[in-house]
């Protein structure tokens, strides 16, 4: 048996050390690329925190090793030094043990991959890694900070292709209780049962009472370990900060820690010599904590079912009733009052039933589309379908505006991918792009199902009915084809075409695609000058103006306007019988004169009227 199990065996929970990356970084020479890179340029500062932790009290310390892997260190310039950083952490590691004359435990740190993982073989690089840990001398390797089950698998069985040393297996968790994955603390104890792990539990996280929840949900069923952040962790400038905690309340987290079954208690970021130093102390004198630090296990996880409540959107698509479509776009401005005056105007012509509302369309700013929408139900009483693209968020934010939109009582949404910001306003801007409209779909059907993107359980689910944009003319057919399949597959209702301008390309599309499988608008813009027309054509990506069509317009000089009313009515026209329904791109800066273009309603099944008006522009899909 090996030292480390004995002793894991034996005796009261081992005192392991803090937070490495910070400490080092802070000491050693500006320009350190990483803080494994320290073992190489500023060596005496390693051994100095390394003694630091054993002068603390630390029974066992880690090398400083955490992201000494090819594919973190590549994106650092430093990939060809794998071997040798990870061979130094060690004999750092060993020198300081020898300068503090007690006789510590040393474990190889191993981290995840990080974004290089593409990049790399997964198995290799943590094989790389843990031979030159194993090679110089470690006691067990700490494969630890892992959010996903499957790559801490494949970290596992990495290690034990090239050493048979004992291997700790440590998660993160949140306050609940869950990986940033999804997965419970019960289910993740299960999981490294099966790996046969010497111990497993969490670190780093967010602090000591989310570490001491995933304790009591594993409920001893492996040796436990808990090594968590000081808290949580902020940004000043270009610093990150954590809390100045009171050690006391780190003595409390290693009582309590001791109770629920930990073997192996220490720190993560954050943490210092002196919570290390509490945690001794706690441990040795078996403290007891009358007032335990506040924690819970983690409740069952139960999938709600989506509400079966039905948009008016989605009825009118249901029973067959013609929806037609025309563009609102949300005021630059700070006042809304324009947009409601407009869409009271809209309601009382008796043609509009739905409105679709604009996101920042061709990447100008204007007031959010969600709150236009929430604003123009709450206060005209039509329903919207307000756009939402991914460019100016990320999927934590998209998932916070779609809550805050399902609790205002809107219910549907058009995912589109959004036109780049640096075709707007905003030169030089990447925009954010977490995920696109495929993405985007996939976090409604999350939601819908009753969990985020990250797989976390919500209080409620959701019940959006989300469409997509797609373009049969688009310049790939074959690459449009695939992206409206998967749109599909990610639960996309409805769609709504790119604007057309004869029936030719939706006629192949729809061939190809061997029949439509979700109900879908045609566009139509109204175009009003031959210039419109020749720019549509020549300049905007994806919008085909027939030559026969742009003669038209180059013919009737200054009665453009008529024919572009002309051609939208007799694609209208075209259309019905075809299609679900139309969207109406209207004139610039005239939107009621797309009232013209629509279809006069009749009467619907319950009485009312069978054409409901929404209203979009066209966008990046």
């Amino acid at each position: 048996m090996s030292r480390f199990l004995e002793r894991l065996s034996s005796g009261g929970p081992i005192v392991a050390d803090g937070g490495m990356g910070t400490l080092i970084a802070d000491a050693s020479p500006k320009g350190l690329r990483a803080p494994e890179e320290a073992n190489l340029v500023s060596p005496e500062t390693v051994v100095a925190v390394h003694v630091g932790y054993i002068q603390a009290g630390a029974e066992l310390i880690e090398t400083n090793t955490f992201g000494a892997n090819r594919a973190k260190l590549a994106a650092k310039k430093l990939d060809e030094e794998v071997e040798r950083i990870n061979s130094e952490g060690v004999k750092l590691a060993r020198e300081a043990r020898e300068v503090s004359g007690r006789d510590v435990l040393i474990a190889g740190s191993i981290g995840p991959l990080g974004e290089g993982a593409a990049a790399v073989d997964r198995a290799a690089a943590y094989a790389e890694q843990a031979a030159a840990l194993a090679a110089r001398g470690v006691d067990l390797f700490m494969v630890e900070t892992f959010s996903e089950l499957d790559d801490l698998a494949t970290a596992i069985d990495a290690v034990r292709s090239v050493s048979g040393l004992p291997v700790v297996a440590l998660l993160t968790f949140d306050p609940d209780g869950e990986t940033p994955a999804g997965v419970g603390a019960a289910e993740a104890a299960a999981r490294l049962v099966e790996l046969g792990v010497a111990a497993g539990g969490a670190n780093h996280g967010a602090g000591p009472q989310a570490a001491l929840t995933a304790l009591a949900a594993m409920k001893r069923a492996l040796p436990l370990a808990a090594l968590p952040n000081l808290g949580l962790a902020s940004r000043w400038g270009n610093r990150i900060v954590y809390p100045h905690a009171d050690t006391e309340y780190f003595a409390d987290f290693a009582a309590q820690a001791r109770e629920l079954g930990a073997r192996i208690i220490g720190g993560c970021c954050g943490t210092t010599p002196g919570e290390i130093a509490a945690i001794r102390d706690a441990l040795q004198s078996e403290r007891h904590v009358a007032q335990p630090i506040f924690m819970r296990e983690r409740t069952p996880r139960t999938h709600g079912v989506a509400s079966s409540e039905e948009s008016g959107f989605a009825r009118a698509l249901r029973e067959g009733r013609f929806a037609a479509t025309i563009e609102i776009n949300p005021p630059k401005g700070g006042s809304d009052e324009g947009l409601l005056e407009l869409c009271r105007t809209l309601r009382d012509s008796g043609k509009v039933e739905f409105l679709d509302v604009t996101d920042n369309y061709t990447a100008r700013a204007r007031m959010n589309g969600i709150m236009a929408s929430a604003a123009i139900e709450r206060e005209v009483g039509i329903e919207t379908i307000p756009h939402l693209t991914p460019r100016d968020s990320t999927v934590m934010g998209l998932e916070s505006i779609l809550l805050g939109a399902h609790a205002a009582g809107l219910r549907n949404i058009l995912a589109i991918t959004g036109d780049p910001p640096d075709v707007g306003d905003y030169p030089g801007s990447t925009g954010v792009y977490e995920v696109d409209s495929i993405g985007l779909c996939k976090i409604m059907q999350k939601l819908n199902s009753g969990e985020s993107y990250a797989g976390k359980s919500l209080d409620a689910p959701t019940s959006f009915f989300y469409g997509v944009a797609v373009n049969p003319t688009a310049d790939d057919v074959d690459e449009e084809l695939r992206r409206f399949e998967q749109k599909v597959e990610a639960g996309a209702r409805f769609a709504i075409t790119q604007s057309q301008f004869d029936l030719s390309h939706f006629d192949r599309f729809e061939q190809l695609l061997g029949g439509w499988p979700i109900p879908v608008l045609l566009g139509v813009f109204y175009v009003t000058s031959y210039p419109l027309a020749l720019r549509l054509h020549n300049e905007v990506p994806g919008m085909v103006v027939p030559e026969s069509v742009r003669e038209r317009f180059r013919a009737a000089g200054t009665d453009a306007m008529q024919v572009g009313l002309e051609v939208a009515r007799e694609l209208v026209a075209a259309a019905l019988g075809r299609v679900a329904g139309i969207e109406v791109i209207a004139p610039f800066k005239a939107p009621l004169a797309a009232l013209d273009v629509l279809p006069e309603p009749s009467p619907s099944r319950d009485g009312g009227s069978s054409t409901g008006t929404v209203l979009r522009p066209g966008s990046s899909s």
